[in-house]
């Protein structure tokens, strides 16, 4: 076999509490069941991917236990054994398999992540990043009390995280946004409704245009881009699609439809950093704002997200915040943390440019398999 040829793909199943549940419109939180890829070629590289599939399919269709199968039956025995001379080569390899962007893009991420390892280059100037730190804003739950977010947002501000995303439903909503918006006055604020309004909540939609967000964002359907069109029209508000975004075809139509004028990009949403990098690229020319979102991923997820964030496209600060918001531990060395001023740097180190914690994920794994 030749040094680019996959000799081995391990998954584990990691169990990870968070510190406090987190609460979306579509449900709450308490521990992430993480899947982690490590891919080891004939040469001795390895490299680390993460699939940020949640719990249960509320996000998205994909989920834990529709992912690890995917990955371990379907996707990595079309890498074992094979030669990979670049992480671009990776995509075509999944092509004629019908979606399951999040488990693809754990296999596709580690291959990036591989090549930069073998190569000796950071994640990030393999990809195309510019920057040596990123903007890093902050996401707040929905919370049991006005008093319990308003203290949580204070707390954020004063940790130097340069923009605020509150989530809000039906019901929670104009209210909190009017009570956050007069305390802090001056922040950088936006709300994220996950998909929780209709078309027809318009007029209520209109009522936030008076707190001068940021943005609000995927307030319709997640597979809808027509009505968030006609939304957009009748607000003055501008609306960032997450869900709805799952492809560089998406993204262009969503743009070009005046669906949106920012998109959140997720890179286990699309498939990997290859469309990733696209759907950066159509932004960028197109003039539309980026920002990374989060998906509470573990360590080997953050990692990936701060080196796709270093490309010049990312506009806005992302969701990519410190370990210690989530973690009494993390699974990489050192954790990922932000400065006083917003700021994450992006490490110089090869690959994704942490070391990766074997102590830690072997206590946390709650199930393995080896493809080889």
């Amino acid at each position: 076999m030749g040094a680019g040829t996959i000799e081995r793909i391990e998954l584990r199943q990691i169990r990870l509490p968070l510190l406090d549940p987190f609460e979306t419109s579509t449900g709450r939180t308490s521990e992430r069941q993480i899947i982690l890829v490590r891919l080891r070629d004939a040469g001795g590289a390895e490299g680390w991917g993460e699939c940020v599939a949640g719990e249960n399919p509320t996000y998205s269709e994909e989920w834990t236990e529709t992912a690890w199968p995917t990955i371990q039956q379907i996707l990595a025995p079309l890498l074992v054994g094979r030669e990979l001379s670049s992480a671009g080569e990776c995509a075509a390899r999944f092509a004629h398999v019908r979606e399951n962007p999040m488990a693809k893009a754990a296999l596709e991420t580690a291959c990036w992540d591989l090549e930069a390892r073998r190569t000796e280059v950071p994640l990030a100037r393999l990809l195309g990043g510019t920057r040596a730190e990123i903007a890093s804003g902050v996401s707040i739950g929905l919370q049991p009390s006005l008093d319990v977010l308003l203290d949580k947002v204070s707390r954020e501000l004063e940790s130097g995280y340069q923009r605020i995303k509150i989530k809000i439903k039906p019901g929670k909503d104009v209210a909190l946004l009017e009570a956050v918006r007069a305390k802090f006055p001056g922040i950088a604020l936006m709300a994220d409704a996950n998909s929780a309004y209709r078309l027809s909540d318009a007029p209520l939609l209109r009522q936030l245009d008076r707190f001068k967000l940021m943005m609000i964002e995927q307030p319709l359907a997640h597979d809808d881009i027509a009505d968030h069109a006609r939304l957009q029209r009748e607000i003055e508000t501008p609306i960032c699609l997450d869900e709805s975004i799952r492809s560089a075809a998406n993204a262009r139509l969503a743009i070009e439809s005046g669906a949106c004028r920012i998109i959140n990009l997720k890179v286990g949403r699309v498939g990997g950093h290859g469309v990733a990098r696209e759907i950066e690229s159509i932004c960028r020319e197109r003039g539309i704002g980026l920002w990374s979102g989060g998906m509470l991923e573990a360590g080997i997820g953050r990692a990936h997200n701060i080196a796709l964030s270093s490309l010049a496209g990312f506009t806005l600060p992302g969701d990519v915040s410190a370990s210690a918001r989530y973690f009494d531990e993390d699974i990489i060395e050192p954790p990922v943390t932000v400065s006083s001023r917003g700021m994450i740097a992006v490490p110089p180190g090869p690959g994704i440019g942490f070391t990766v914690r074997l102590d830690r994920i072997e206590a946390l794994t709650v199930r393995s398999a080896v493809i080889s």
